[in-house]
């Protein structure tokens, strides 16, 4: 997908604020119509900017109170089966191929500890990892966010589209002035 413009980022942010927002309340936040509001919709999701991601759902709620962050060390060759075998594993969240020490970082969750020794295990049993460093979460100081980046986004299209429709005589004195 191309670059999103002023109005998908002003509807995305819209849709980050407030999840549960109809299609007639995001048009008149975004200043669109209806119809608008729904197109630019179908095709964020079908781009995959928009996802079904979960990232809004309270695990604590669900029973999962251990996060915990591993770093796993693994025989290149087989990154592909590991991240596959990664995948099979409901507690793995998320899986990141890194740089520096290590070669996946993935972020994990557990009801318990017992429940967390097992994830691990399944994990170390994945043919191709060697080895894995884990560190517990204790306390989440800033949850995963993206409003921030979409005001901001939002603001840069905003600058630019008033900066190109500024007249050329604010540009500054100009030689018949002088």
């Amino acid at each position: 997908m191309s670059a999103l413009d002023a109005t998908d980022l002003r509807l995305v942010l819209a849709l980050v604020e407030d999840p549960r927002a109809q299609i007639a309340e995001l048009a008149t936040r975004v200043g669109v119509a209806r119809n608008t509001v729904q197109s630019r919709l179908r095709r964020l999701e079908r781009a995959e900017v928009l996802r079904g991601t979960g990232r809004d759902v309270d695990l604590e709620a669900l029973g999962y109170d251990v996060v915990a962050f591993i770093t796993l060390e693994v025989v290149h060759r087989e990154l592909d089966s590991v991240v596959a075998g990664l995948r099979r594993i409901p507690t793995v969240l998320e899986a990141y191929e890194i740089s520096g020490r290590g070669d996946i970082w993935c972020r994990l969750v557990a009801g318990d500890t017992h429940e967390l020794q097992a994830s691990l295990r399944q994990v170390l049993r994945i043919r191709g990892v060697i080895r894995s460093e884990t560190v517990l979460a204790l306390h989440a100081h800033i949850a995963y966010r993206a409003d921030s980046l979409l005001r901001r986004a939002v603001d840069r299209t905003r600058r630019a589209a008033e900066a190109a429709a500024a007249p050329a005589s604010d540009a500054g004195p100009s030689i018949m002035d002088r």
